[in-house]
This record gives C-alpha cells, structure tokens and sequence, in this order.
C-alpha cells in the first residue's frame, strides 16, 4: 500500500522561505515531509496568523484547497530547507479507487487531523496562556529552536511580549 503511495509520487524540494502553496493557489498535491518544518498561516493585514506546523513524519498541504481542489484561504511556507514526496491529486485518488485499504488510511489520517484541529480549539477556548504554552512544548518541543518564536505566539494565540516572559519562566 505505501509502496503504491511512493511509487505514485515524485521528489520535491523547497528552500527555507519559499512558499508552497500561496492564498489563492490550489494545492495540487498531497506532501509527505521528509525534511523540514512548513507553517501554514492566513495573511491578514500583514499580520500572520498561524494555523499550523508540520513536519516529518507527516502530511503538508492546505487541506481543504487539496480535498476540494479549490483556491486556499491561506499560505504554505517552508520555515527551513524542506524535502517531500509529492502525490498529486488526481494519482491519489485513482489510488484510493483502486485500494480499498489506502482509502481507509486516508479516512484514518483525516480523522486523526479533525481530532487535533478539535482538540487545539479546545485548548486556545478554554486554558490559560501558560498551560497552552506547556501543551506545546509536551507535544513539539524541537520547534523552539527551529520556528521563530514570534510564529509559536502566533500559534498558541499568546502576545508576542506574554510569550516571551512565559517562555522565560515556564519553559527554561
């Protein structure tokens, strides 16, 4: 099944900075990190709003732009040097026609990222700054020294100032 799923696939790469999917792009394949950290953000203002991380091993992309092939709301951007293999839409779903369980593993993975998405929104609604703050740290502590710390603050929903003393006191 994954052989299938790589084989179906090709390399890409990204530098540090370059966006892979820009608002108002579709996202016309499904990546599987390798390498790197990517973040994904809405623009508003010229303020961004971060989304979400990702990272080995596990997919990138705007997921609804992908699922839909409609234009993002939002950008994808490689915050290091990124390396992925790259599925593209059409290729996986003629991949999930033809197996019953890819599909099923796809519906899994689309589970477990509703799961989280729920489970973030529940945090950012209902824990104080420095529990969110520990959250993350429990969960993805190599992104403090990979992501500027501003995009974490972003994330986490906190100041970028209240992220700086609580990062100071919690977290070192």
């Amino acid at each position: 099944m994954i052989a299938r799923l790589l084989d179906a696939s090709s390399p890409k790469t990204v530098r540090r900075g370059e966006f892979i999917t820009r608002q108002g792009q579709v996202q016309r394949e499904l990546l599987l990190v390798e390498e790197g950290v990517q973040m994904s953000y809405l623009d508003h203002e010229g303020t961004p709003h971060v989304i979400a991380f990702t990272y080995p091993p596990s997919l990138s992309g705007i997921p609804e732009s992908f699922c839909f092939q409609v234009p993002s709301r939002y950008h994808l951007q490689a915050l290091t040097d990124s390396r992925f293999r790259a599925v593209p839409y059409a290729a996986l779903l003629a991949l999930m026609d033809e197996s019953q369980p890819l599909e099923r593993a796809f519906r899994r993975l689309t589970e477990t990222l509703l799961a989280g998405i729920i489970s973030r929104h529940l945090d950012l609604q209902t824990l104080p700054i420095a529990e969110r703050l520990r959250a993350f740290a429990q969960r993805s502590p190599h992104l403090f020294q990979l992501v500027p710390h501003k995009y974490l603050a972003s994330y986490l929903h906190i100041s970028p100032t209240n992220f700086s003393k609580l990062y100071n006191s919690v977290i070192l």
